[in-house]
């Protein structure tokens, strides 16, 4: 298994795939701050990213038998309309079946969330995972989180 330790998802140098995203009016809570669910979904923006970047290469348009098992975000500042959000990600773990992502969303150079993400593949027919191919495994290598010494 590849990981790399603890790294610090608030850090713009860490990620090597963005995406850009515009804030819209309605992702605005009444205090006038972007909600949290328009930050989730700025979240599954950056990992769609991702995938159309980096993943396209191994399984074309067509990436399924992959289902997100874990996701836990970290809400560090407020952010505003209007404007855009930045979405690094990065592969921080690869394991047998499965891959974890560090995300971390940036507006005007400032990091206002980060989100931990675990990705399982599995067999659909079979309900149950399946191991990742050495192919699809060389290309989460090729994105993986630089390690610090």
């Amino acid at each position: 298994m590849s990981q790399t330790d603890n790294p610090d998802l608030t850090s713009r140098d860490l990620y090597g795939t963005w995406t850009t995203v515009s804030v819209r009016y309605s992702d605005l809570d009444p205090n006038g701050h972007v909600n949290n669910g328009a930050i989730n979904q700025y979240f599954e923006d950056g990992r769609v990213g991702f995938r159309l970047q980096r993943l396209t290469s191994v399984a074309g348009d067509k990436l399924s038998g992959f289902a997100v098992v874990k996701y836990a975000a970290n809400y560090l500042a407020p952010a505003h309309y209007p404007g855009e959000v930045e979405i690094g990600t990065v592969v921080t773990r690869i394991g047998g079946s499965s891959y974890g992502l560090g995300q971390a969303i940036f507006q005007n150079a400032k990091c206002v969330a980060t989100a931990e993400i675990v990705t399982v593949q599995f067999d659909p027919a079979k309900s149950s995972s399946v191991p990742l191919s050495d192919e699809f495994r060389n290309v989460l290598e090729a994105a993986m989180a630089p390690t610090t010494g």
